[in-house]
């Protein structure tokens, strides 16, 4: 339960209401530190943002929600359940895998229908898979359980996790360990892809990355009942009920700093708002460079930041129908015809690749509430190159591939999209630029290899500035839902402590 506040209260303030800030602010506000969250836009959230048209909802940003535990831990810190806030609806399959050949493989949490399917494509990989799973949930236990919400402030505690992650052969790729399981192309494929939902190439991203499968297979795969955003609005709920300030439409100009300490922030509107702390949920880079670009700290880290390497970006269409199309699931994962070579080109660039892999998300399936009736919302991702290897003039491009995508899925999956279609917007790696302050408009901050992980990814406490902070999918342990509800655990544990330990 919440700690009963008094008149010397610490104050803290959480840039940004993505995810990562809202469990952060909650976990503070809980433990009896009063907390404000800032928000730039008109809506919290960050990239779980809310889109209404025409009585359609569309989900802005992610629509896979995969550890609930983790979640129910958060609001059990006020004595409170999620069900409480909201509702979370099973999904199943997790996702329907298809090919351009027509290949399909729904990815279930059932090991006799995986194994049915597996067979069919290659009957050794029947073993081998169960091989993999073994592997996945050894590197589960050591890399998300032990590891997944704890600070990695020193180097000693990279040294000690070392061995465990010798052990685990770290150094490979996510490919490549399923590749000395796994035979089938399609099937290595199919239990690689995940690394790019947290903005990792599956041929550079370390195999420590697998224990995404072991957790999915734990815990299954859900989606809120009102979209990904009615989990955001539990959130804020479940906040403000605890004593939290929200302040929408309030974008931070600077974080003040004095005598090597923040005092607080400026606001654009020429606020100054004085906190004991400050913690970041906005972009990495941005943080530095923009917020703190008036100190030589910020200006430095800035600099060492840019040079690192940097998740690819997104290029994302929102679309309603005015029917349901027939035989799509939830989740539908679109491969192309290559998947090596274009992966490639999407985290080298030097420009936009003629062809595309895509995420199709077709919430009505689970819940028709999200569309008017008889109608639905779809929501197709294209995973693309960041701006800082694809300079694309996405004015010029961005309708234009809307228009080559939703073709493509007239042609294999959606008959009659284009008769049906009611109305459509994108969102772009411009905006994710603009709107989200990503730099170079990557989808999910610094690319999650295995020197941008742990203690080489931007810690969760600041090194020169002791109570600046930082939460989110730029820090430890990364992008992906789970992943920054466990940077705000491990940054509120760094936070706690120093309040404890001044």
């Amino acid at each position: 339960m919440t700690t009963p506040l008094h008149s010397n209260t610490k104050h803290a303030i959480v840039i940004g209401s993505g995810f990562g800030g809202l469990a952060l602010a909650i976990r503070l506000q809980a433990s009896g530190i009063r907390t404000t969250v800032l928000e730039k836009r008109d809506k919290p959230g960050g990239r779980a943002y809310v889109y209404n048209d025409q009585g359609f909802t569309f989900d802005a940003g992610p629509t896979v929600i995969t550890d609930p535990s983790a979640l129910e831990e958060l609001f059990a810190l006020a004595g409170r359940k999620v069900s409480d806030y909201v509702e979370l609806l099973p999904v199943t399959p997790f996702y329907r895998l298809c090919w351009e050949d027509g290949t399909q493989f729904d990815y279930v949490n059932d090991q006799a229908a995986l194994d049915a399917q597996i067979e069919a494509l290659n009957p050794a990989d029947v073993e081998g898979y169960r091989r993999f799973l073994a592997y996945s949930q050894a590197v589960f236990e050591e890399g998300y359980l032990k590891l997944g919400s704890v600070p990695f402030l020193h180097f000693r505690n990279m040294l000690s996790a070392g061995p465990k992650l010798l052990k685990l052969k770290a150094w490979r790729s996510v490919y490549d360990q399923v590749a000395t399981f796994i035979e089938n192309e399609k099937l290595r494929q199919a239990l690689s892809f995940h690394t790019l939902l947290v903005g990792g190439n599956p041929f550079a991203t370390s195999s420590i990355y697998t224990l995404i499968h072991a957790l999915e297979r734990k815990w299954g795969v859900w989606f809120a009942r009102g979209g990904t955003h009615a989990l955001v609005q539990g959130m804020v709920r479940l906040f403000e009920d605890l004593g939290g300030t929200l302040q929408l439409n309030t974008p931070v100009e600077r974080i003040l700093v004095d005598n090597c300490r923040t005092t607080g922030v400026v606001t654009a509107q020429g606020n100054h708002i004085p906190a004991d702390l400050v913690a970041s949920n906005a972009d990495v880079i941005h943080t530095y460079r923009n917020l703190l670009g008036h100190h030589v700290h910020g200006t430095i880290e800035s600099s060492r930041l840019k040079r690192k390497r940097h998740s690819m970006s997104l290029f994302v269409v929102h679309f309603g129908l005015r029917q349901r199309p027939a035989n799509l699931q939830h989740h539908t994962v679109c491969f192309g015809a290559r998947y090596r070579g274009l992966i490639d080109e999407l985290f080298a660039g030097p420009g936009l690749p003629e062809d595309f892999s895509l995420y199709l998300h077709s919430p009505c399936v689970t819940d028709p509430s999200l569309a008017p009736e008889g109608c639905s919302t779809h929501y197709v991702l294209s995973p693309v190159p960041h701006l800082g290897n694809a300079p694309v003039d996405w004015s010029v491009e961005g309708p234009k591939y809307r228009d080559r995508i939703l073709a493509y899925l007239e042609k294999y999956y959606i008959p009659n999209l284009q008769r049906d279609l009611v109305t459509s917007r994108i969102f772009t790696p411009a905006d994710f630029q603009t709107e989200l302050n990503a730099y170079h408009g990557s989808a999910f901050s610094l690319e999650p290899t295995l020197t941008q992980s742990a203690w080489f990814r931007p810690h969760n406490r600041d090194a020169a500035i002791p109570n600046l902070y930082l939460v989110g999918a730029g820090t430890h342990p990364g992008a992906g839902v789970p992943g920054v509800i466990g940077s705000a655990k491990a940054t509120a544990t760094v936070i706690l402590q120093d309040l404890k330990h001044p």
